[in-house]
C-alpha cells in the first residue's frame, strides 16, 4: 500500500505545529509506504502551485521548533469561492494542485477557517484529514487543541512577571491575552497567574463592576492590582451592538486596545494608576511545552492511522482521555467557546475573582 500525502499548515502559527507535521510524516513512514509533499504557506501554496517533495531527514530535528517549516498564511475561507481581481478560482486550483501533485490525501493542519476550507475540500471530492491547532482552544468536538498549553504557559509567565512591577508601583496593571472570540486562554492563564479580574469576551463586563471590584482590593489593604482581559473582551453595551456597529464605535472612540481603553477607564473613574500590558505575538511563539510535543505527536499518529485505513473527510480531536475524531462536516464552522458552567469559571467566582458581571 502506498500513500502519497499533502501537508499543510494555514493561519496563525502556534508551537507544536512541527511536532505535529513529524508525527504524521514519521507515523505514515512506519506504517505503510509514504511518500510527503509539502505544501507551502498553507492554501496559498495549494492555490497556486507552490509545493516540494520532502525525505525523511525533513522531519529530524523539529520536535522541539517553534513555527512550521512549511511556512503557513491567513487564507480566509469567506473568499475561496470569490473570483478576485486576480481572476483565480481557488476551489478549481486547488483541485487542481493536488491532481498535478498526485496526492492520495491532503492533511490540513489549523484552526477553525482552516477546517471550514477542509471540509469545503472534502465536499469537492478530495480524501482531506483535519488536525486541531490553536492557541484559542476553541475548535469544536476537541477537548483542546495543541499550541493551547504553551500559549497558557506563556502568558502566565506574563502575569507572574507583571506582579513584581505592580506590587512595587501600588498600580493596577491591564494584561491583554490573545483571544478574540473565545476566552479560554485568559480564563486559564488569569487562573494559574493569579489574576484578580478576568474578562472574556463571554462574558460582557461592567466598568462599573470592575472598579468596584479594584476598590475592594484597595479597601482591604492591596495596593495592586492584575486584570487579566481577553482582547475579544467587551461591556455590556457593546455586547448589545451588531459586530459592525461595534466596529464603528470603537473607531469613534479611537480604540486601540481593549487593555489601553480600559486602563485608562479606569484611572478616569477612580483615579488609580493603571497601566496597559500586551504581550502580543509572543503568546504563540518559541518552543512548544512538553504537553504540546506529546498531544502533537498523538494527533499525528492518528491522522496516519486515519489515511492508513483510507478514512477520510475526519478532524482529529481529543475525547475525554483518548484521541479520537470526529466527521469535519459535523465541526466545521463551530467555535468553542467558555460556557458560563466551565469548571474554571465557577473556580473563579468561588474564589471571588471578579468577571465583570
Amino acid at each position: 500500500m502506498k500513500r502519497r500525502i499533502g501537508i499543510l499548515t494555514s493561519g496563525g502559527d502556534c508551537p507544536g505545529l512541527n511536532a505535529c507535521i513529524r508525527g504524521v510524516a514519521r507515523a505514515s513512514y512506519s506504517m505503510f509506504d509514504a511518500e510527503i509533499v509539502g505544501i507551502q504557506d498553507g492554501y496559498s501554496g495549494l492555490i497556486n502551485g507552490d509545493f516540494k517533495e520532502m525525505n525523511q531527514s525533513d522531519f529530524s530535528g523539529i520536535l522541539t521548533l517553534g513555527g512550521t517549516i512549511l511556512g503557513t498564511r491567513r487564507t480566509p475561507f469567506r473568499n475561496m469561492r470569490l473570483i478576485e481581481d486576480d481572476h483565480v478560482d481557488k476551489v478549481k486550483a486547488m483541485k487542481n494542485t493536488y491532481k498535478k501533485a498526485k496526492l492520495d490525501c491532503l492533511v490540513c493542519l489549523g484552526g477553525n477557517g482552516t477546517h471550514k476550507t477542509a471540509n469545503l475540500l472534502s465536499e469537492e471530492g478530495l480524501n482531506v484529514v483535519g488536525l486541531p491547532k490553536t492557541i484559542d482552544n476553541d475548535i469544536w468536538g476537541t477537548d483542546v487543541t495543541f499550541g493551547f498549553h504553551t500559549a497558557v504557559d506563556i502568558a502566565t509567565d506574563v502575569i507572574d512577571r507583571i506582579h513584581s512591577t505592580a506590587a512595587s508601583h501600588g498600580r493596577c496593571m491591564v494584561i491583554e491575552i490573545m483571544g478574540n472570540k473565545a476566552g479560554w486562554l485568559t480564563l486559564y492563564s488569569g487562573l494559574a497567574g493569579g489574576a484578580d479580574v478576568i474578562l472574556l469576551p463571554e462574558i460582557p463586563y461592567n466598568l462599573k463592576t470592575v472598579a468596584k471590584a479594584i476598590e475592594r482590593r484597595a479597601e482591604a489593604g492591596k495596593d495592586f492590582s492584575i486584570i487579566a482581559v481577553a482582547e475579544g473582551a467587551m461591556t455590556v453595551e457593546e455586547s448589545r451592538m451588531k459586530k459592525r456597529e461595534r466596529a464603528e464605535f470603537r473607531t469613534e472612540t479611537h480604540f486601540h486596545g481593549i487593555a489601553a481603553r480600559l486602563a485608562q477607564e479606569l484611572e478616569e473613574m477612580i483615579g488609580i494608576e493603571a497601566r496597559p500590558v500586551v504581550p502580543g505575538h509572543v503568546q504563540r511563539g518559541g518552543t512548544p511545552s512538553a504537553y504540546d510535543r506529546l498531544l502533537s505527536t498523538n494527533f499525528g499518529v492518528h491522522a496516519a492511522k486515519l489515511i492508513k485505513d483510507e478514512n477520510y473527510g475526519q478532524a482529529v480531536a481529543m475525547i475525554g482521555n483518548t484521541v479520537g475524531h470526529n466527521p469535519l462536516a459535523a465541526i466545521a464552522g463551530k467555535t468553542k467557546f467558555v460556557p458560563e458552567d466551565a469548571q474554571a469559571v465557577k473556580s473563579a467566582r468561588n474564589m471571588g475573582i471578579s468577571l465583570g458581571d
